[in-house]
């Protein structure tokens, strides 16, 4: 087993021809089988950088989606879109509604993933979008209560989990950016959670950033997935005093990036952000990635970063590797 993993969170930058495609087929200037050999093309792209750079575990790059909620939504049955729903700046989408039953007609991301995963022999990552974030990143005008809400889209999550498992996928992440907003809700999303991973024998993560972590934790850890993948970076490693607090009895894939920052860390700086976590989790229990995902970064920006750590891994590695010399 190789020690400290390197992976990814999910999403890359979209190359800028990508960008225009995007933009063309919404306009309906550009036809979907055309816009879809452009995705598999960025696909590509991804893949061979990853594999460049030497990551261990790797994503698709979400390069076939927008917004990680309305990709789903725009693909079960009982979904609508609202209106223009201002998100923060002069940023503004389109939000999901809830209609009626919620059901998935066919799977969502089983192909994406079979043609991600034949580019490689390392594995590639199955990417879900949690249902406590699907809830919460939505508007219901159909079910009776949030956890109603929740339940509903848990149950089509978990069928397009257990068709990645049958795909080969070895790793599926489920996405719960969304999970620290209402501490009090957090046993529901843990219930939601149950229903998803109940059965699966992969690897489960689950991927969440910006949130009031110590408003959910340790509970958190009750969230039945072998994995929290959590930012650390962006908060200056507050992360290891909270778990300093309560031991930390999962996996954990620590974020040592700052997603939303320009600038590419030194390798000194990641490698020191590693040592740290060190002082309180196992290595065996570490896998190391960036904060979140990197679509808002350049593309120069996203391989500098993940240059910088694989560089930094590779240099805690051989550290740990090296005998420790005895105390006489």
């Amino acid at each position: 087993m190789t020690l400290l993993p390197t992976t990814t969170v999910g999403s890359f930058p979209k190359p800028d021809y990508l960008v225009r495609a995007r933009t063309l087929h919404a306009r309906n200037q550009m036809s979907r089988d055309e816009l879809a050999e452009l995705e598999r093309k960025a696909t590509r792209e991804v893949i061979a950088l990853q594999e460049k750079l030497g990551l261990d575990i790797l994503v698709d790059g979400e390069m076939y989606r927008g917004d990680m909620t309305a990709f789903f939504a725009e693909q079960l049955e009982g979904m609508g879109t609202s209106g223009l729903v201002r998100s923060y700046g002069n940023r503004y989408y389109r939000k999901p509604i809830v209609v009626g039953e919620i059901r998935r007609p066919r799977p969502m991301t089983v192909e994406w993933y079979k043609f991600a995963q034949g580019l490689t022999k390392k594995p590639v990552k199955g990417m879900l979008t949690g249902p406590y974030t699907m809830t919460d990143w939505s508007f219901n005008e159909h079910y009776p209560s949030r956890k109603d809400t929740i339940m509903a889209f848990a149950e089509v999550i978990r069928e397009e989990a257990e068709d990645l498992q049958r795909a080969g996928a070895q790793y599926i992440q489920i996405d719960e950016p969304a999970l620290s907003t209402r501490p009090d809700e957090l046993p529901i999303a843990i219930e939601a959670m149950h229903r998803v991973t109940a059965g699966l024998t992969v690897k489960t993560i689950s991927h969440m950033c910006y949130g009031d972590f110590p408003s959910i934790y340790p509970g958190l850890l009750q969230l039945p997935v072998d994995q929290l993948d959590l930012e650390a970076a962006n908060n200056d490693y507050a992360l290891i005093d909270l778990i300093k607090t309560h031991p930390f009895t999962k996996e954990i894939a620590l974020g040592v990036l700052d997603s939303h920052d320009h600038r590419v860390e030194s390798k000194e700086e990641v490698a020191a952000g590693i040592r740290r976590a060190l002082t309180v989790l196992k290595p065996e229990q570490v896998t190391i990635d960036p904060d979140c995902g990197l679509k808002t970064r350049t593309w120069e920006e996203a391989e500098g970063k993940l240059a910088v750590l694989v560089a930094a891994v590779r240099e805690v590695r051989e550290e740990l590797a090296r005998p420790k010399a005895k105390v006489s």
